[in-house]
Parts: C-alpha cells; structure tokens; sequence
C-alpha cells in the first residue's frame, strides 16, 4: 500500500530512488577518493584522471550484469542470490558467501580506521591505543545505533551525508579550477606512465564496489526491478564525474611531488592554496564525512547480507535470532567484529584483501549471468568479454601488489583457501544448505 507517498510492506517504510543512489554514492566516494589519492598520484601521475575513466568503464562491465540480474531477481543477498539462482547450491556459492560477509568486515574496520585518523589530530589529541579504541568504539556504537533504526533513517542520514561530502567537494573543485595549470594535466604516453595509468586503474576500479550494496539493499527499496537498475547507473555515472573532476583539479593545481608527498590528505592540501587554512579545515571535515558515508553504507548491507545468509541456511543460527527490538544481530556481530579488527590488527595490507574479494564475486556473477542471460536477458559476447577484462585486471592487480609486497598474493591465496575448507566443513558439519530467498521469476538450475 502507500502511505505519504512511499510503499509500505508489513508495516516497514522502504527507500526511494534518491536514496538507493545515496547508499551507492556513498560508499563510493568514501575513503578511498581521500586517503589514497596521493598514492593513484605516485603510480598514474598525470594520467590519474584518465585512469578514473577507464576504472568506471570497468564498472560499468559490472554493472551491466547487475542490472540485468537484479532486473529480476530481488534480495538482499545481492550478488550471492545472483550465484545461487545461476550456479545453485554449491561449494563455491557458499564460498563466495563467507568471502563477501568477511569484506564488509574488513571494510567496516578500515573506516574505522580511516575516521580516527582524520579525527583525533582535528580536535588536537595525541594518538593512542587508548585514544584510537575509544574513538572506534564510540564511532561504530552510533551507526549500529542509527541502522537500529530502519531502513529509511538509514536512507535519510546518507542523502544527508552525502550531500555535505559533494558540496565539500564541489567547493575544492570551484576554488581550485580558476588556478589549474593545463600543462600539468597533459596526459603522458611513455611506457612507465602508460603501464602506470593501468595499474592506478585496477586500484580505483575497486573504488567503484560500492554500487553492489545497491542489490544488498533491494527488498528495502521500491519499486526495485525498475529502481534498483536505475540507482546503479546513476550512481556510478555521478561518482565518475565527480572523480574526475577532483583529480583534474588537484593535478591542475598542485605539483606532483607535492601531492605525492601529502599522500592520505592530499585533498586537503590542495584546498589551501584557493582557501587557505579554512579550506583544510573544510577538506578534513570533508574527509570525516566521506568515511561516515561509506561506514554507514556498509555497515548496513554487512547487516543486511548476514542476516540474509542466515535465512538461507548458510551462516550460523546466531546471525538469524532478533533481538527485541527488531533488528538481527548480525548488525551487531558485523559491527563488533569490525571494531575488534580495528582495535587490535593493522590493516594497512589487508585492503587489497578487499578488492580482490570484491573482484572474485564479480567474476561469479558474470558466469551466474551467462548461465542465466536467456531469462534475464543480456548479449553474451558482452558477458564473455566483461570476464575476460576484469580477470586482467585481477592479474594486474595480484602483479601490482606482489611488486610491492610479495606476501600479499600469497595471503590472500590463504584467505580464500580457508574460506573454502570452512566451508566444506560447515556444510558437512550442520547439514544446512542455501535457499532462494527474494522476489524473483528466474527459477536457477536447482529450484
């Protein structure tokens, strides 16, 4: 029924289509535009506005499987539901499962992360254990609280959230477009700046994840085979632009050397030659909102997909139980799970974790919809070719990273190892199996 305008279903409030783009939006400009801008600067140079394009050409690949998909299929299991209808009930669909829950984890502690860094030098208090846990600690108890809450205060708090951030944004842009410098942003086609340009682009390629919490959030939204397609491309259509014009401006402004030397606040260096000290200040206040965002919108489709999970057998039965309040407490063991790694483990490696979780989902997806594009539609050479480029940019990814720290393709060979042994242990163990949860006219291969 509606009430005021909005779609109601067993007394729950959903989101509309502004604020499905807000959750995608987000995440997406969150704290990868702000912390590692200056390292996107050391790899690609110039050419970083260029490697922002070729990123969201890469999402869009994605995002076409998505679209498709989610067309019709609604759950809030997103990309897991995906595989389970294309790929069915198996080892490698709970695999990914256990893999996507462990990214919003992660995800979660590096925002956390992220937000104490900027915070405890802006109100002038040394950096501590004690000082950082507290932060943290205080920091994630307020969004478990505001997602306690519901879904559309979830919705209203990131339109707001968002709109600060972009408006912070714009300015940087505005004040600093009247002092670019052309000649800096003249792009370089020599081998190391070209090689350099790829390698920026498999890392910001990652920034655009956050449209998938999109599909996380499906049943919340109305209208959802029209509006869940919709937000997705819009969201990744107005990151893109303003990616690039953030890059172009700062480029513009600023020598190389400088920003690389800023590195994780580099944005707010830039801001000062056009503003001053008050334009520091603007741009690590931007910082702060930015990783809110993000943290907002992930802990809530962390929340979302482990319940979900649940539901479908896959998880432990702690993660289905409410408490009496309503919401399940997956919300709250994703958010102290979260914290714990912020408390107590450095994450500086752990990120590339993340992304190439993020790109081993989507690689699933991809063959989910092959499988299943004569009933949801979708060219197939397009499919194919989706694959075959984002499993380059995967390999350009681990060559990246074993270039800087060998260790790293080696650990996240671990991860995924053990979420496989885990599991086949689990299913063997509890007997439980996945099932379809969701709106959706696509039977899949075991329905």
């Amino acid at each position: 029924m509606e009430r005021g305008g909005e779609m109601t279903e067993g007394g729950r409030t959903k989101m509309g289509l502004l604020e499905a783009v807000a959750i995608g939006v987000g995440t997406m400009i969150g704290a990868s535009i702000f912390s590692i801008f200056g390292v996107g600067v050391q790899i690609a140079g110039p050419n970083l506005p260029e490697a922002m394009v070729l990123s969201s050409l890469l999402a869009l690949l994605v995002a076409y499987s998505y679209t498709r998909l989610s067309s019709r299929i609604t759950s809030d299991a997103g990309p897991i539901e995906f595989m389970l209808r294309g790929l069915g009930d198996n080892v490698a669909t709970g695999t990914m499962s256990i893999l996507i829950l462990m990214s919003y984890v992660v995800s979660i502690s590096l925002f956390l992360k992220g937000f104490t860094g900027y915070f405890l030098p802006f109100v002038g208090l040394r950096s501590s254990f004690l000082s950082m846990a507290l932060t943290e600690t205080a920091v994630i108890s307020c969004f478990v609280m505001l997602n306690f809450l519901g879904s559309r205060i979830v919705g209203r708090a990131e339109l707001v959230i968002v709109a600060v951030k972009v408006l912070i944004l714009a300015l940087l842009v505005a004040s600093g477009v009247f002092l670019i410098d052309s000649a800096r942003l003249a792009p370089q086609f020599s081998g190391q700046h070209s090689t350099g340009t790829f390698f920026a682009m498999s890392i910001f390629f990652l920034s655009y994840m956050g449209f998938g919490l999109i599909t996380n959030a499906s049943e919340d939204i109305r209208n959802p085979k029209k509006n869940v397609p919709k937000a997705i491309y819009m969201s990744i259509a107005f990151v893109t632009l303003v990616y690039v014009l953030v890059s172009a401006t700062v480029i513009g402004d600023l020598p190389l050397a400088q920003i690389v030397q800023a590195k994780e606040n580099a944005l707010a260096v830039a801001a000062r030659p056009a503003l001053g000290g008050a334009g520091f200040v603007i741009l690590t206040l931007g910082a702060l909102f930015s990783i809110s965002s993000a943290l907002n919108a992930t802990l809530y489709g962390g929340a979302n997909i482990s319940y979900t999970l649940a539901k479908e057998g896959e998880l432990p039965e702690v993660f289905e139980r409410k408490v009496w309040f309503g919401p399940t407490e997956g919300l709250f063991i994703t958010a102290g799970a979260g914290l714990l790694l912020a408390i107590f483990v450095d994450l500086s490696g752990i990120a590339a974790i993340t992304s190439s979780i993020f790109i081993a989902i989507y690689l699933f997806v991809f063959i989910s919809h092959y499988r299943l594009r004569h009933e949801v539609g979708g060219n197939g050479f397009i499919i194919i070719g989706s694959l075959v480029i984002v499993s380059a940019t995967f390999l350009v990814l681990m060559y990246y990273q074993y270039t800087q720290d060998r260790l790293i393709p080696l650990l996240i060979a671990v991860i995924f190892l053990g979420a496989f042994l885990f599991e086949c242990a689990y299913r063997r163990v509890s007997g439980r199996r996945m099932r379809h949860r969701g709106d959706s006219d696509v039977g899949g291969p075991d329905a």
